[in-house]
């Protein structure tokens, strides 16, 4: 059976630096499929979609909220051919039902262990309209290697340097906070891989440089320190979301090749100042991540907040606003108080302001976001921050001999596109 696996485009935030990562969703979904299912995978956002390829069944995995109306499109092209459809992906689970609309079958929750079922059921000609293990995750021993093999890595190169690749070491989420929907998904009990598995899995993944993509490392120190521990003999080089600033976790993860971490900024107090001193005390860069336009927001307060990254000396900032997504505190709360302005999900970029906030007008907070970007950047460019960042890894690798120079037969491209071979 022959399976084309599209994952659909989506707009970068306005001031992101235009970059692709190899997305993770579709190469763990594709790990799970029996054996028989032959999977081409189309990442719509480096490739143009073939509709009149022939395929037995099309699967849309979505990770974001501003791909779902992109998806739906997709499916009822192939739908209206007779080709059937199935979804899945974490915007599929946050917008089932309107996707239900447009599929054969939504897939809901972990795949391992539960596609053999899907697709016995297309076999025979009975696709159930939903399958939903939202509530009963696998155990997390089985989650193994994810099919990297399916995709194109020459698309994800820019200028003959190789993206990162992403993996996960656990799911699941102890934490609930108020923007975030990991707790729906997940849960919200940790569930960590064991150690082993997760390194081997590192281990085995063709990139000196990886991103480790779990909500928050930062969940059970044992399990980290080991992780860390086992790590070190890699020498690979990576970044992740929040990991404790405890000395022995920083040490352990400046031992396994820590990069630079991704790190909420959300107020000025000197906490969130030692927590970045602490991460640069053991030679780990900081991206924080600044999220603007909660209740306690006023305008003097984010002014004051873009005053004291420049302070703390961050690496690299990305700004965005508060964003209710379905399925989360800040949802249930904006939708219960009539405060959400736009249910058209291709504006849910978290860029846009698509609530009434409590402290300002939507416009001024949309300003506010452009001066925040514009203030961060002012003296120092975006790319001009990165490219140090990146010779922070190299000067890492090449102290431990991992360093591997660009490809020198993709300098002329980046993300499959014809550039000046100018470097």
């Amino acid at each position: 059976m022959k399976l084309k696996l599209i994952y659909p485009r989506w707009p970068k935030l306005m001031r992101q630096t235009e970059f692709h990562l190899p997305p993770h969703g579709p190469v763990v979904f594709a790990a799970a499929l029996p054996d028989d299912v032959e999977v081409e995978f189309i990442d719509e956002n480096l490739e143009t979609i073939d509709f009149d390829d022939e395929t037995d069944v099309v699967g849309i995995s979505m990770m974001l909220t501003v791909q779902v109306k992109r998806g739906w499109e997709i499916a009822d092209r192939y739908r209206a051919k007779g080709v059937p459809v199935i979804f899945g992906g974490i915007a599929t689970m946050l917008h089932a039902e309107q996707t239900r609309d447009h599929a054969d079958a939504v897939f809901l929750g972990e795949a391992e262990g539960r596609m053999e079922k899907v697709f016995a059921d297309l076999k025979a000609g009975c696709l159930k309209p939903v399958y939903d293990y939202l509530g009963d995750p696998p155990p997390v021993e089985t989650v193994g290697p994810a099919r990297r093999d399916i995709l194109k890595r020459e698309l994800y190169n820019y200028r003959g340097i190789q993206m990162v690749d992403l993996v996960h070491a656990s799911r699941g989420c102890r934490y609930h906070c108020y923007p975030c929907c990991v707790a729906y998904l997940g849960g919200r009990k940790f569930r960590p891989r064991p150690v082993d598995q997760a390194v081997a899995e590192m281990a085995g993944i063709d990139n000196n440089r990886l991103f480790i993509v779990d909500n928050s490392l930062a969940q059970d120190t044992q399990w980290e320190k080991d992780l860390f521990r086992e790590m070190i003999p890699l020498k690979k080089k990576w970044c992740c979301h929040p990991i404790e600033d405890k000395p022995e976790v920083l040490d352990l993860a400046a031992q396994a090749g820590a990069w630079y971490v991704y790190q909420a900024v959300f107020d000025t107090s000197d906490y969130i100042r030692e927590r970045i001193k602490r991460y640069h005390d053991h030679g780990i860069g900081v991206e924080g991540t600044i999220l603007l336009g909660l209740d306690n927001h006023t305008e003097d307060s984010i002014l004051r907040l873009i005053d004291f990254l420049l302070e703390i000396d961050l690496d690299l900032a990305e700004f965005t606003v508060l964003t209710p997504f379905p399925h989360t505190k800040a949802w249930d709360d904006l939708k219960r108080q009539d405060r959400i302005l736009s249910y058209d999900w291709d504006d849910y970029t978290a860029d846009k302001v698509v609530f009434q906030p409590k402290n300002m007008s939507a416009d001024r907070l949309q300003e506010l976001l452009t001066h925040a970007w514009d203030s961060f950047y002012r003296t120092e460019s975006q790319n001009m921050k990165m490219s140090n960042l990146f010779q922070q890894v190299m000067r890492k690798e090449k102290a431990d001999g991992t360093y591997r120079p660009r490809n020198r037969e993709l300098a002329g491209q980046a993300f499959g596109r014809a550039v000046s071979l100018r470097l």
